[in-house]
């Protein structure tokens, strides 16, 4: 098969989705398949592009058996909304025009429409190939939780351009079966869903020491770390962190430790000055190579999101945090399907979200019990070894594009 694949991140970029399409990628083609990936030059998750990849035109590349073309990018402030639009649509216009004249047998791109919507008419509708939409957040849902949309002609307006792109796909991949009802009020029938479920870098991310040269860097070792790595974003909310840290302010040897970058960064910074808090540490966001270090410098790992957003999002970084062997403490929705994965695998401690006493009364739980801390981590590790390896990922995606090429065809000799 000549799969295409139109995403915005791709390694050496930063955040979760990089690798995972990254993995993919190289995965299907060592199951015999030419893939070709539009992706945009690393720009996450500042919006500032790497000095080495300012390009003033796309680049192809061959890397790992995948043809890779990056598209130029201005580097922008992604805190402003309006500029990381902009960044986004020219992202989109690179895309298209990189893709235009391309050969391939069937297309995979990622939601929300202002991430791949262009790419999505021109690439997939007027070339008439079959497509793939998958669905990472539900939009306008997401948007509306975390307060980014509060005016009603522009929920409206995500979510005309969302529907349009659901209902073009010929099949939706979903990574949360909790997406299903959002997608489904809007129109989409139910037999256009499939659920394949993220995956994880299982050779990369492993159990290792907790004493390494990341923890003795930042003054870790001896510590009990509460870690938090990742997006520190809207979604999150994780001023319960902050409010968590408070509680803890007489027990120096607890420190709550916030590694990353993102638009609610300064804010949060900000906010732990003010409230004075000793036991708080920043850390800026570290290479890839580096995500096994972090993660072992952690005792326990924390996953947070704001009240309601749980439904609309399954955090890739629970599979690298249950592949890295250290114990969860999520703060999650009761009945999503993030907390729901964390507690058939037995790899942690779910309290609800913007709970303070119950989060604190996890950490206090397993700072007084080292052996549960390590059955939780060895379960988790176990559970992603089973169910999360990229293979199995690129095996499920293969049977999905086959369906879809299938589907399309039937379609079409109507």
């Amino acid at each position: 098969m000549h799969i295409l694949i139109v995403t915005p991140f791709y390694l050496p970029d930063g955040g979760p989705a990089a690798p995972l399409s990254t993995m993919l990628s190289e995965e299907l083609v060592k199951r015999g398949n030419h893939v070709t990936v539009i992706a945009a030059v690393p720009h996450y998750p500042t919006g500032i592009v790497r000095p080495d990849f300012r390009y003033k035109h796309p680049v192809e590349t061959k890397e790992n058996g995948v043809n890779v073309i990056r598209v130029p990018l201005p580097s922008v402030n992604r805190a402003n909304l309006f500029q990381r639009l902009v960044q986004l649509f020219i992202f989109q216009i690179g895309a298209t025009l990189s893709g235009i004249n391309k050969e391939y047998d069937v297309i995979l791109l990622n939601n929300p429409f202002f991430m791949t919507g262009i790419p999505l008419f021109f690439l997939g509708v007027v070339k008439r190939k079959p497509l793939v939409y998958a669905v990472y957040d539900v939009y306008p849902d997401i948007g509306i939780q975390t307060g980014i949309f509060r005016n009603r002609l522009i929920i409206q307006w995500v979510t005309t351009f969302e529907k349009y792109c659901l209902k073009k796909a010929t099949l939706i991949r979903i990574l949360s079966k909790s997406f299903i009802p959002a997608i489904m009020r809007m129109d989409i029938p139910e037999n256009k869903i499939r659920l394949i479920y993220d995956w994880v870098d299982l050779k990369l991310i492993k159990p290792l020491p907790k004493e390494n040269d990341f923890s003795n860097e930042y003054g870790l070792s001896d510590k009990f770390i509460v870690l938090y790595a990742g997006n520190i974003g809207l979604s999150q909310g994780l001023e319960i962190v902050l409010d968590t840290a408070a509680r803890f302010i007489s027990q120096p040897e607890i420190r709550f430790v916030l590694v990353g970058d993102g638009a609610g960064k300064v804010d949060l910074m900000s906010e732990a000055q003010k409230m004075g808090l000793p036991n708080v540490q920043f850390v800026p966001l570290q290479p890839r190579e580096r995500l096994m270090q972090v993660l072992a410098s952690a005792s326990v790992a924390l996953i947070v999101l704001k009240k309601g957003a749980g439904f609309g999002s399954l955090p890739s970084k629970t599979y690298s945090i249950m592949a890295s062997g250290k114990p969860i403490i999520a703060c999650l929705d009761e009945g999503c399907e993030a907390r729901e994965l964390i507690e058939r695998a037995q790899a942690g401690i779910c309290v609800d979200p913007e709970n303070t006493e119950q989060l604190a009364e996890a950490i206090i739980k397993l700072r007084s019990d080292a052996q549960l801390c390590l059955a939780y981590g060895m379960k988790g590790r176990k559970y992603v070894e089973e169910f999360h390896s990229p293979q199995k990922a690129a095996e499920h995606f293969e049977d999905l594009f086959i369906e879809c090429i299938e589907l399309f065809e039937k379609q079409n000799t109507r």
